[in-house]
């Protein structure tokens, strides 16, 4: 199950997305998310999904890796349809005692359930198809500004990109940890779930341990490279916008021009 966690990993490649510009696809994913919650109907929702099924091919990742990602957060998208069926009020099509099924409850779970799944997979493709380097330079230059009233951009920008990098390498040592309590006996299979919850709070000391010494050891290696922040920092890649970015944000515009559209019309 842990290692079927892949957010925050960065798979290299030479595909048409990975060459994109980190603030174009930063941009572009805050773009998507927002026509995203924006599509209402089947034909809105359509045209959500082409758009993702082409930045998948796009993007030239395994299917099969993205379709692993997916398989983490079940239990949110089953309890999403749960909720959405059994508490929806409207036309009933189906009732045994207190518990009803309504039409209406049915649509909505669907659109949640599709919503869901589009929503993470395309925010996953950008940690996919960009390096944490990359990310951390184009949030900072998408929030320059705000440097003006204080903010401390570069600090914010490090922050969350260590945390991104963070992630895969906590999953490989809670895999580590486990591996090794079982080699000692320790069973976090059997049982219902409450008992598997209990046998996983001994996992919590050891991984919070590990995590302090990593963040320790991170820190002391960037004073002893002389980190002090962004003031005077050089870059080794500088970004540049090209004409594929241009072509990637006219993309962005007119799948957000559609979906408005088609909203406007109802559909």
């Amino acid at each position: 199950m842990l290692k079927d966690i892949t957010l925050g990993q960065y798979f290299p490649g030479d595909s048409v997305l990975h060459r994109l510009d980190p603030r174009t696809k930063l941009v572009l994913t805050l773009v998507y998310i927002v026509a995203l919650f924006a599509a209402s109907g089947p034909v809105t929702y359509g045209v959500m999904l082409a758009a993702l099924v082409a930045c998948v091919i796009l993007s030239e990742i395994n299917l099969k890796t993205i379709l692993r990602s997916l398989k983490p957060l079940w239990v949110i998208l089953v309890f999403t349809i749960v909720l959405n069926i059994f508490f929806t009020g409207g036309t009933v099509i189906f009732q045994l005692w207190f518990i009803k099924v309504t039409r209406e409850g049915l649509i909505i779970a669907v659109k949640m359930m599709a919503r869901l799944v589009m929503l993470i997979v395309g925010t996953f493709l950008l940690t996919y198809t960009t390096s944490p380097i990359a990310l951390t330079d184009g949030m900072e230059r998408l929030l320059s500004p705000l440097k003006k009233i204080g903010v401390p951009v570069h600090e914010l920008s490090m922050m969350m990109s260590i945390a991104l990098r963070f992630i895969p390498t906590l999953i490989e040592e809670t895999d580590k940890i486990m591996n090794a309590q079982k080699a000692r006996g320790a069973d976090f299979e059997s049982g219902n779930h409450i008992q598997r919850a209990k046998a996983m709070l001994p996992i919590l000391v050891p991984l919070f341990v590990s995590a302090f010494r990593r963040a320790e050891e991170l820190a002391v290696a960037m004073e002893s490279r002389c980190y002090h922040g962004g003031e005077g920092r050089t870059r080794l890649k500088q970004l540049k916008m090209a004409r594929r970015d241009a072509v990637a944000f006219m993309g962005g515009a007119v799948l957000a021009a559609v979906i408005f559209t088609l909203r406007s019309f109802g559909l």
